[in-house]
């Protein structure tokens, strides 16, 4: 037998359907919270059955069904698909066999024969009715005032334990996600004070020692190249330290955005590196200002570069940086005509601990961190990286990072 009548839609249901699923309530277990609300509306309203019911695109789910053995039931079947149409009012239907509506509804001509039925919208604060709280009987009935008012203060109270239950849910993901961001910068910083702080401390050293010896031999090159080398491991030095500082604090290597000029970035970059006799490095254009974390930025320029330097076998190495804007996003590229990688390796470049057993012009290996530190910083600032190649003849990696990187209250409160 046909319905009377088809569901009516609200006007804003796919804004509706989308706050639903925000609460990731459907189709989970019974829960005692709900459940004391069905069982205190009946008791109320002194019918047999109450339910919270929720309304998806095809059905309406009970979240609690008291006096009723079934889960759900189809849309077109739903009484709530039509209390939520009018979310500021309770629907009561006192005698569905008389309502065009319902008169030859399966619910009303068969089990569990919907008589009466009253239904309180589910609205939460963005005025989206996500469902009811409805009581339901197999005879005609009215509810009093006190019944009606009764069963407003339990539908405010099913929608409280949603929006709880939501909340909770909003903070365990994040703080899988700090817990996950926190090992990674640990790991970072364990990594980077290995493989730079150890040999630094012997780079000064050996830099103070020669700075003395050349004091009053009259050589003023080789002492200006003693001072240099003193001078830049100094720096290096303190970009390692702001490292370990960012390890003991996360959050900051996120939330601690900076305004600060492209070019005198990558200048301060070049200078940590030492770009090499023959060699000529290309920065973008203008004066670019840009607000992020200029640590974590210097980090992958850092690793890029000297990526640019250590891979390329040309007496005449070209390292080209262009930079541009786009919507949220800062864009840059990085690209050099170095010895090139393989297409069959480009897949795998930026997973942890992998080489490709390359010999640089330094006659080292990598370690097969740098590339899949760089990937890692430029996810955590919300980007993406990608890389093309051809043997021989260059390489060309090109990442984006998100403009003022915002971080959620709860994970910074978290920290």
């Amino acid at each position: 037998m046909s319905i009377t009548a088809a569901y009516p839609l609200p006007e804003n249901e796919d804004e509706r359907l989308e706050a639903l699923e925000s609460y990731h309530v459907l189709d989970t277990t019974p829960e005692e919270d709900f459940d004391e609300l069905t069982l205190l509306a009946s008791e109320i309203c002194q019918t047999p059955i109450a339910l919270i019911s929720l309304i998806d695109d095809k059905r309406q789910w009970f979240k609690s069904h008291y006096g009723l053995a079934i889960d759900e039931t189809p849309k077109e079947y739903a009484f709530c698909a039509h209390a939520i149409v009018n979310p500021n009012e309770v629907m009561e239907i006192k005698d569905s066999r008389l309502d065009a509506r319902f008169a030859n509804n399966p619910l009303v001509t068969g089990d569990p024969h919907v008589i009466f039925y009253a239904g309180v919208p589910l609205l939460n604060e963005d005025g989206h009715a996500l469902g009811s709280l409805c009581v339901i009987d197999n005879k005609p009935k009215e509810l009093t005032a006190g019944q009606t008012k009764a069963l407003r203060v339990l539908a405010k109270q099913v929608l409280a334990q949603m929006e709880l239950r939501r909340k909770i849910a909003k903070v365990e993901k994040a703080n899988a996600e700090l817990l996950e961001t926190n090992a990674f910068i640990q790991k970072f910083a364990s990594t980077a004070a290995h493989d730079i702080k150890n040999p630094l401390s012997s780079i000064m050293l050996t830099s103070q020692a020669l700075q003395a010896r050349l004091a009053t031999t009259g050589d003023t090159r080789s002492r200006s190249l003693a001072d240099m080398t003193y001078n830049s491991s100094k720096k290096l030095l303190t970009l390692v330290d702001e490292m370990l500082q960012y390890s003991k604090a996360p959050a900051s290597l996120l939330s601690n955005q900076q305004s600060f000029e492209l070019g005198t970035l990558l200048f301060k970059v070049a200078e940590l590196i030492s770009i090499p006799p023959g060699f000529k490095l290309n920065y973008p254009n203008g004066e670019n200002n840009l607000v992020c974390s200029s640590v974590a930025l210097e980090q992958i320029f850092l690793n890029l570069i000297n990526n640019a330097v250590r891979y390329n076998d040309k007496d005449r190495g070209i390292i080209n940086i262009t930079f541009e804007e786009t919507g949220d996003f800062y864009n840059f590229k990085v690209a050099d005509n170095g010895m090139g990688i393989a297409e069959k390796n480009l897949a795998k470049i930026f997973q942890k601990e992998v080489t490709l057993n390359v010999i640089d012009r330094f006659n080292a290996k990598g370690t097969g961190l740098g590339l899949h530190t760089v990937k890692s910083l430029v996810e955590k600032l919300k980007g993406t990286i990608t890389v093309t190649s051809r043997t021989g003849e260059g390489t060309t990696f090109a990442f984006s990072i998100k403009k003022n990187v915002n971080v959620d209250e709860d994970e910074l409160n978290a920290f």
